[in-house]
């Protein structure tokens, strides 16, 4: 019986409301602080990089790429995607730049990806829509020398999906060298019975098929060569902690190219929001592995 079905139905909401779990400040504070800080730092990069604004990926309203694009971009492009957090039911590309200011500077392009929320969007078509992305953005950019993927908290869950694809149902593979996966949730199953599922209305076969914990199998095969960073961050509440070392663990278990990260002195929120400094534990580590540090 796994841990968390000994909670009680109060207990586990509260584990998975994130922003009950800041040190910083109240919970709705620090959610608001938290949209302020991604918008500013969006904005920030519109100022400093090239932008390709709503890119179509698909022909959905919601299937749309922002772009971010170092002013002359060198042929050897290295490419970071990101995919928004949220809780698969808020936020969106447009506050989702933020982590292109501290890039563009080293030659890197940043595509934020936009997709279908809850309850316009089921979490089929969420996963849908984000493998789609990457194959479009790859089409696109024929010259790309590196390809990373950067997700946080329902974003990670995203990155971990797109990295658990069966790649022979789509037009071409793509060469994923790297991916951040940032305070992410990776065994759906906990959340059904609360508040995250309201929007979602995920039944447990959806849950299942959507559980990266679930796909390891396929992740060894479709990104065996891939190095994954699972990152937590020190305040994130135990259930958001033991998902990320429950998936490490997996992974590193299968063989894979893993490493888990502990940030220290960060939330849920300002885990994913310092990636706009340079100096940032995992900004530096990101450049390192692009060979750009």
């Amino acid at each position: 019986m796994s841990e968390w079905t000994m909670l009680t139905k109060e207990e586990l909401e509260r584990q998975y409301s994130p922003s009950q779990w800041s040190h910083r400040m109240s919970a709705g504070d620090v959610i608001q602080a938290h949209v302020k800080a991604l918008r500013e730092g969006t904005d920030r990069a519109r100022g400093l990089a090239q932008t390709l604004l709503n890119v179509p990926y698909g022909e959905g309203d919601g299937e749309k790429l922002d772009v971010y694009i170092p002013k002359g971009s060198p042929l050897d492009v290295h490419l970071v995607i990101y995919l928004h957090g949220g809780y698969w039911q808020f936020l969106s590309k447009e506050e989702s730049g933020f982590m292109a200011v501290p890039l563009v500077d080293k030659g890197v392009v940043v595509v934020a990806v936009g997709y279908d929320i809850a309850p316009k969007g089921n979490m089929d078509l969420m996963v849908s829509q984000v493998r789609r992305s990457v194959v479009s953005v790859v089409q696109q950019y024929s010259h790309i020398s590196g390809l990373y993927l950067c997700g946080h908290s329902a974003g990670a869950h995203l990155a971990a999906m797109v990295l658990s694809t069966d790649w022979s149902q789509y037009s071409i593979t793509p060469q994923i060298k790297g991916a951040f996966l940032v305070s992410g949730i990776y065994d759906l199953l906990p959340i059904l019975s609360t508040y995250v599922n309201e929007p979602l209305k995920m039944t447990e076969e959806v849950a299942l098929r959507n559980s990266p914990s679930k796909l390891v199998a396929q992740l060894q095969l479709s990104s065996s060569s891939c190095h994954i960073v699972v990152a937590v961050a020190q305040n994130d509440s135990p259930e958001f902690r033991k998902q990320s070392e429950d998936y490490y663990k997996t992974l590193e278990a299968s063989g894979l190219n893993v490493s888990l990260e502990d940030v220290p002195d960060t939330d849920h929120f300002n885990v994913i929001e310092k990636l706009v400094d340079g100096e940032y534990q995992l900004t530096k580590l990101l450049l390192k592995m692009m060979g750009k540090s």
